[in-house]
C-alpha cells in the first residue's frame, strides 16, 4: 500500500497547515486541515481493509490469423474499490481499442478502469496476428480509495492461451491438377472399375492414359481413364519435416493439405517432427489436425516415417514441396494466387457450401484463404 502522487500532495497540505497552525493559530486552518485529514485517513482504511480478488479466466475459442477474440476476467471482492485491471499479453495477438474508450493501451497490454463489488468482471477485444498458442496474463489490480489517494497492487498468477491455427489455402484439385490423381486413389477409387473416358489434361498420372485407344487414335489428343468410386474410404499419413525457421510456411502446408484430404474423403493423420496425429475423420478430427499443425516445429523425421508416410511436405531456403507418388510440387502451384480470399472452412464437406458469407471467423467457421 502507497500514497499516489495526489495522496503525497494532500499529505503535505496537512502538514505544513499544521505547521502554520501551530506558528499562527489553527483556527484559521481547521476548514482545510481536518477534512483532508479525514479524505486521507479514509483511503488508508479502505484500501488497507481490501482483500486480495479472485481472478476467474473464461476459455479462449482457438481461431485463425486475422480473427478477433474477446478476453473476459471474472473477479470476486468481498469490498466495493476503485480498480485498475492490466492484463500481461504475450507476442502473437494484438489488443485492440472499442469504441466507447474503457479500454486503454499501454506498452501493448489492456488498461481497464472498474470497481470492484462482490462478483462481476472486465472484459478486452484482441485480433490474432501469429500461428502458435499465445499466453495472455498474468493481470496486476491496483485498488485504490474514492479520491485517488491511496493505492495497493495484487499480482496475479493465473494465466490461460489462446491457439492461433496457420493459415489455410484452397487447393486446386480440377481434372488435371497436381493432386487429383493421389486424391481420388486415397479417397477410394477402384482401380478395377471403369467409369469413362475424358479428355488427358496437364497433370494427370501417365499410368491413367488409356494407350488402347490413344493407338487406335494416333493423330488425335490422349484420353485417360475415370474409375468408380467405391464406398470405403481411404487413408493418409502427411509426413512434414522443415529446416530451423521454416516452420510457419510448413505448417500452412500441412493444414492446406490435410483440409484438402479431409474434404475428398480421406481419413487423415500426420508425422511431425514434435509429434504424431492417427488418421481420422469428422469436425473434431480436423481441429485436432489444425491444433496440431499450431503447435508444429522445425526439425527432421527418420527416414522409416518419412518412407511410410503417403504424402511428403518438407520446407527448406528452396520453398516448400509436396511429394506425392515420387512427384515434388512447389506448394505455391497447389493453391495459386494465396492473396485471393474465398469462402470459410467449415469442416470436412464445406466445399460444397462454397460461396457463402462468413464473417464470424470463430470455431464454427475458421477462415480459410485461397
Amino acid at each position: 500500500m502507497r500514497l499516489t502522487i495526489r495522496g503525497w500532495t494532500a499529505l503535505f497540505v496537512v502538514v505544513v497547515s499544521l505547521a502554520m497552525g501551530w506558528k499562527f493559530g489553527p483556527r484559521a486552518l481547521n476548514a482545510v486541515v481536518v477534512p483532508l485529514a479525514v479524505v486521507l485517513l479514509a483511503g488508508l482504511v479502505a484500501v488497507g481493509r481490501a482483500d486480495r480478488p479472485g481472478i476467474r479466466r473464461a476459455p479462449v475459442p482457438e481461431g485463425f490469423p486475422g480473427d478477433r477474440r474477446t478476453i473476459e476476467l471474472e473477479f470476486e471482492s468481498s469490498s466495493a474499490v476503485s480498480a485498475t485491471v492490466r492484463d500481461d499479453v504475450g507476442e502473437g495477438v494484438t489488443v485492440l481499442e472499442d469504441d466507447d474508450g474503457t479500454t486503454a493501451i499501454d506498452d501493448g497490454a489492456p488498461v481497464v478502469d472498474t470497481t470492484l463489488a462482490g462478483d462481476g468482471g472486465v472484459g478486452y477485444e484482441i485480433r490474432l496476428e501469429e500461428r502458435g498458442e499465445h499466453r495472455l496474463g498474468p493481470a496486476t489490480i491496483t485498488v485504490s480509495d474514492l479520491f485517488g489517494l491511496v493505492r495497493r497492487r495484487f499480482a496475479d498468477e493465473g494465466t490461460t492461451t489462446v491457439l492461433v491455427y496457420p493459415r489455410v489455402y484452397e487447393v486446386r484439385s480440377g481434372p488435371g491438377s497436381d493432386i487429383r490423381a493421389v486424391t481420388d486413389a486415397l479417397a477410394g477409387q477402384d482401380r478395377e472399375a471403369f467409369d469413362h473416358l475424358r479428355e488427358y489434361q496437364r497433370g494427370d498420372s501417365l499410368r491413367d492414359v488409356h494407350w488402347k485407344s490413344a493407338a487406335k487414335r494416333p493423330d488425335a489428343d490422349l484420353v485417360v481413364t475415370e474409375y468408380a468410386d467405391t464406398e470405403e474410404t481411404g487413408s493418409a499419413t502427411i509426413a512434414a519435416e522443415c529446416a530451423p525457421d521454416r516452420d510457419d510456411e510448413l505448417a500452412t502446408a500441412v493444414a492446406s493439405v490435410a483440409v484438402h484430404l479431409l474434404e475428398t474423403d480421406v481419413d487423415v493423420g500426420l508425422a511431425l517432427p514434435n509429434g504424431d496425429c492417427e488418421p481420422g475423420s469428422g469436425r473434431d478430427h480436423s481441429r485436432r489436425l489444425l491444433a496440431a499443425a499450431a503447435r508444429l516445429e522445425d526439425g527432421e523425421l527418420e527416414a522409416s516415417r518419412r518412407a511410410e508416410a503417403d504424402v511428403v511436405i518438407r520446407s527448406d531456403a528452396d520453398g516448400t514441396r509436396v511429394v506425392i507418388d515420387d512427384r515434388s510440387i512447389p506448394f505455391e502451384r497447389l493453391v495459386g494466387d494465396p492473396d485471393r480470399t474465398t469462402a470459410p472452412y467449415d469442416g470436412p464437406g464445406a466445399s460444397d457450401r462454397r460461396g457463402r458469407d462468413g464473417t464470424d471467423g470463430g470455431p464454427d467457421e475458421p477462415e480459410v484463404t485461397s
